[in-house]
């Protein structure tokens, strides 16, 4: 690997050059390629039981400055696309001071580089017969994980990838049996074991320097954290849909501790046992999903599998159910307005659910149909799942699903995902995805507007402070701003690493005090930050490879926070799912409190900053 180590004075100089805390152990030095200097370069220190990871990036000159938060026998690691790792393992105490430097070398065998190459080279090789099952695909096929990586690409005969993609039709994949036979072929050809050829385009931004990423791993190869938040007390929260469990970061310490939802007499997969759920992976009763925190401290928590919301004190550590009926299907995303009313989609239902904590009663908003087979859906969906409860992990539903024999595809369920407030005016708006609308409720009369966006895909929508929507469009690689004033699009395409690749953004956020959009990109290993004021976007490598991050959520230190959820985590490099931040100016202090726009109390703490 051609590793140079040395000692010299440039740790103390970068010591200085970094303004790092004389209570951390300190990593610097160079990464270079003959001599060369490597912007950009990624040097991760990994704890002695990998359970910790932080990196930053080289600078300019091929400079880095790692403040460790952590001691003892450490791997240090320098990653850079096109180049081979380079590794050194170190003992460093919580003082002392590491010069260490990385001369890097390229790859020059095939299938090295092609292992090495993000999900999103490997599936732009696929041959698609046709536009449209390459569509199917995007909007269908890459809900959860992503596909091209070690786990997804291996060479199978196309029996095996029938079974594959059936089995994820069954997780409600919506594909016509023509689209399904195409994908099937598809993979088959084109994960083919050779070496991907590829050419990508890394280009290094200067405004990524500073920043500095901190990682915790938490659970087991199969914990599925689908949505991190960040507390009052600035610590991580996280709802593992898979085990039934919340997860809490302490992230003073990096103590993880885990909080498990009561049970309540349903079998495994909830009101859906009838559906052969991920393998290994869904083993509770209830799917905890998304979270939000109320003004009082609260979390409030949809549960995806047993059609409940469910509060969760962080004080007590207790948990209350409370159900809205077997009928309204997979809960999903929760937000709390400025009155505290919690806001939620309901998936699989057409649904939004409006709960008042203060009476404790639901009130579901039955959503407008795209026409006759939407509405065919929704009325009979309860209906056949309930009959396939009595055939368990069957999917009996699949015999009937008029995706395939009405040849109506993703169309088949219009499902409202992301949901948000409106500061301006306390509107609630929601995405349609499938249906390719956004819509707006008015919390007062209950009356729902739609609009159509012109980008495919909209997902997990959030405002600005301006009352701008932006939603990201995860079948066109692009983000969308949404003037609620004018009813007006803005349309981004997102900066892609060649020209046939795409990239399937899932959520975004908006940094209540500077505006800038954070946007998911889960194909190739990467997140955005999107500058509004200049139209530009800030590409910010990740160093764990098949990163798969959520919902983000801001900390009052600087971080912007998500999970990395692979389905399944083993497929993740390392094997487990992990909470994530990433500090775009550099660790700035301890954890503080939490920055939100979805409350009063944290807008009001923002502006006095």
């Amino acid at each position: 690997m051609n590793l140079l180590r040395k000692g010299s004075a440039v740790s103390l100089a970068l010591m200085a050059w970094g303004c790092l805390p004389a209570h951390a152990g300190v990593l610097s030095g160079t990464v270079t390629e003959q001599g060369q200097p490597l912007a950009g370069t990624m040097v991760t220190v990994f704890s002695a039981d990998n359970q910790r990871r932080e990196t930053v990036y080289a600078d300019a000159q091929g400079r880095y400055s790692l403040r460790v938060d952590f001691a003892g026998k450490l791997r240090v690691r320098a990653r850079k696309p096109y180049f081979k790792d380079a590794s050194e393992d170190v003992e460093l105490g919580l003082v002392a001071t590491r010069a260490l430097d990385f001369a890097l070398v390229r790859h020059s065998v095939a299938a090295e580089l092609s292992e090495s190459l993000t999900a999103s080279a490997h599936q732009s090789t696929l041959p698609f017969n046709s536009t449209n099952t390459r569509e199917a695909f995007i909007s269908q096929c890459n809900y959860c994980h992503q596909v091209g990586n070690a786990l997804t690409r291996v060479p199978r005969e196309e029996s095996a990838w029938r079974s594959t993609v059936l089995r994820m039709e069954g997780y409600f994949a919506m594909l016509t049996n023509q689209e399904s036979k195409d994908i099937t072929q598809a993979l088959a050809k084109g994960f083919d074991g050779k070496p991907v050829q590829a050419v990508q385009q890394h280009v290094w931004d200067a405004r990524t320097a500073p920043a500095r990423i901190k990682e915790w791993v938490a659970g087991d190869a199969a914990t599925f954290i689908h949505d991190t938040d960040v507390g009052e007390d600035g610590d991580l929260y996280g709802a593992d849909e898979g085990h039934d469990v919340i997860w809490h970061l302490e992230r003073k310490t990096g103590k993880i501790s885990e909080y498990k939802l009561p049970d309540i007499g349903l079998p495994e997969g909830g009101v859906f046992q009838g559906v052969q759920l991920p393998i290994g992976v869904f083993t509770g009763q209830h799917g905890p999903h998304s979270m939000a925190q109320a003004k009082d401290g609260k979390f409030w928590i949809t549960n995806a599998l047993s059609s409940t919301l469910a509060s969760f004190d962080p004080a007590t550590k207790q948990f209350k159910l409370f159900d809205m009926g077997r009928t309204h299907l997979y809960p999903h995303t929760i937000r709390i307005d400025q009155e505290g009313i919690v806001w939620f989609t309901i998936v699989a239902s057409n649904e939004v659910g409006r709960f008042d904590p203060r009476t404790e009663k639901f009130t579901i908003l039955h959503l407008p149909e795209e026409g006759f087979w939407s509405g065919v859906s929704h009325y009979l969906f309860p209906w056949i799942l309930k009959i396939g409860a009595w055939f368990p992990k069957m999917n009996m539903h699949m015999g009937v699903n008029h995706a395939k024999w009405a040849f109506q595809g993703r169309s088949a369920f219009p499902f409202p995902y992301g949901i948000d407030v409106n500061p301006v005016d306390g509107s609630i708006w929601y995405a349609k995805l499938n249906a390719n609308k956004i819509g707006r409720i008015d919390p007062k009369t209950q009356q729902v507007t739609e609009f159509s966006t012109p980008l495919k895909g909209p997902r997990r929508l959030r405002f600005d402070k301006e009352g701008n929507l932006w939603i990201p469009a995860f079948d066109d690689s692009g983000v969308m701003k949404f003037d609620t004033r004018t009813s007006k699009f803005e349309t981004f395409k997102l900066p892609l690493l060649a020209h046939n690749e795409y990239e399937v953004p899932y959520a975004l956020a908006v940094h209540p005090k500077t505006g800038d959009v954070w946007i998911t990109s889960n194909m190739s290993d990467r997140a955005f930050r999107f500058l509004p004021k200049t139209k530009e976007f800030v590409t910010y490598p990740l160093p764990t490879r098949v990163t798969w991050l959520r919902d983000w959520a801001f900390t009052q230190d600087g971080g912007v926070c998500s999970s990395s959820s692979n389905l399944p985590a083993w497929g993740i490099e390392g094997g487990l799912a992990s909470f994530i931040c990433l500090f775009p100016d550099g660790e700035a202090g301890q954890p503080a409190t939490a920055l939100s726009h979805s409350t009063p109390k944290a807008t009001q703490a923002a502006a006095k900053k």
